[in-house]
């Protein structure tokens, strides 16, 4: 286990290192732009959106299809908080500096450049993908497109490494499972 992990932050460091040659490069400002729509406001606005739509038009199914969206949003939102309040890793961004360390390690420090673990871009856009995706199937392939591009933003734009992006994804699929069992049952 110890081998996997090991090669894993490995490739995660190589990664972050090709990511940094272009950071300032154009098409990366571009993509923190696109990359800011998986944010924590504007997810919820556009599930906020959903919800007051639906009920505006009489839709329940886009009326429950937000009402899922933000509570799976809101469930991989603390999940993401709890893991990054017990996890310190330094963003991509500042890894190169002196003392700082890219591998995951126990902690509590809150600023900004030592939350790097798990993405919560990455959390909030897979967990209001999954929600929408189940409310409408006909339409999840471009939900999960659009999802995976704001998780996977995140890398180049050197705010996020691949094994936290991965994480963050977990975490936004596993609450999602867990909020649509709950609201079903409601």
């Amino acid at each position: 286990m110890a081998d996997a992990a090991d090669t894993a932050f490995a490739a995660d460091t190589a990664v972050a290192r090709l990511a940094r040659r272009y950071e300032d490069t154009a098409p990366v400002k571009l993509l923190e732009h696109v990359a800011d729509l998986g944010d924590q406001p504007p997810l919820r606005i556009l599930c906020a959106s959903f919800i007051a739509v639906g009920l505006f038009a009489r839709d329940r199914r886009l009326a429950r299809a937000g009402v899922a969206m933000l509570a799976a949003h809101t469930l991989a939102t603390l999940v993401k908080d709890a893991v990054k309040e017990r996890v310190d890793r330094t963003r991509p961004r500042s890894a190169d500096k002196p003392g700082k360390d890219a591998r995951p390690r126990p902690g509590g420090d809150t600023s900004k450049e030592e939350t790097s673990f798990p993405s919560g871009h990455s959390a909030g856009a897979a967990a209001v993908a999954r929600a929408f995706a189940r409310a409408y199937p006909e339409h999840a392939a471009p939900a999960y497109a659009a999802a995976g591009l704001l998780a996977l933003a995140q890398v180049p734009r050197c705010a996020h490494y691949p094994t936290d992006v991965g994480a963050g994804l977990a975490i936004g699929v596993a609450s999602e499972v867990l909020t649509g069992a709950v609201l079903k049952r409601i």
